[in-house]
């Protein structure tokens, strides 16, 4: 019973969204060389904060991404949302199961050239601090980073949630900017070094 509810609410989810976010007046900035790098075999990694997602997933069959589903049971229905919406998911947080997620992360790009969509301060925060991760992943894989920040003139905002999340409303207008941070971090480098995260944060 508990399976058949999840999965009537993610496809609940994923139509209620998918009319919403049909109405968006959305504005791509990517930066150059994103769009040449998007579709490059070399996989790129797209930081954002978690609270923004949201106002990002209905990007992600545009640009091939892969990302990282919570085990929990609001993991389960975001992970029905995203599939649906074209994303390919490995399950597992920095908090649960994630070096399994991170390893079915790399397993993913390297089987089948997909981009990466990491939240860099999930899954439970705290709010706005950039962990080591997408660091991480990104020497794993030889992927640059890119910051993704969002802005629109018309959101719903979760107040209640950690991640302070919002949601554009109907016809909101939506801009979203992708600004190259980093080549790939290197073996010599300390990802867990807070100039990084210092850098990452000033463009997200």
């Amino acid at each position: 019973m508990k399976r058949f509810k999840t999965a009537l609410l993610s496809r609940l989810g994923y139509w209620i969204y998918r009319l919403l976010s049909a109405t968006w007046r959305v504005e791509l900035d990517e930066q150059p060389p994103f769009l040449e790098e998007i579709e490059n075999p070399q996989p790129v990694v797209i930081a954002h904060w978690h609270g923004n997602e949201l106002a990002l997933i209905h990007l992600v069959k545009r640009y091939r991404i892969a990302t990282l589903a919570s085990q929990s049971r609001d993991g389960e229905i975001m992970n029905g949302i995203l599939v649906s919406l074209g994303a390919a998911t490995s399950r597992g947080s920095s908090s649960r199961g994630g070096m399994a997620g991170l390893r079915g992360l790399v397993r993913l790009c390297r089987a089948n050239r997909h981009n990466v969509s990491f939240a860099v301060d999930g899954p439970k925060g705290p709010l706005h601090v950039v962990k080591p991760g997408v660091f991480e992943f990104s020497r794993l894989m030889n992927a640059p980073i890119y910051a993704a920040s969002v802005s629109a003139n018309r959101v719903w905002c979760l107040h209640r949630s950690w991640n302070r999340a919002i949601l554009p409303k109907p016809f909101a207008r939506v801009r979203i900017r992708f600004t190259r941070v980093f080549d790939p971090i290197s073996k010599t480098m300390d990802i867990h070094d807070p100039a990084l995260a210092g850098q990452l944060k000033r463009h997200l």
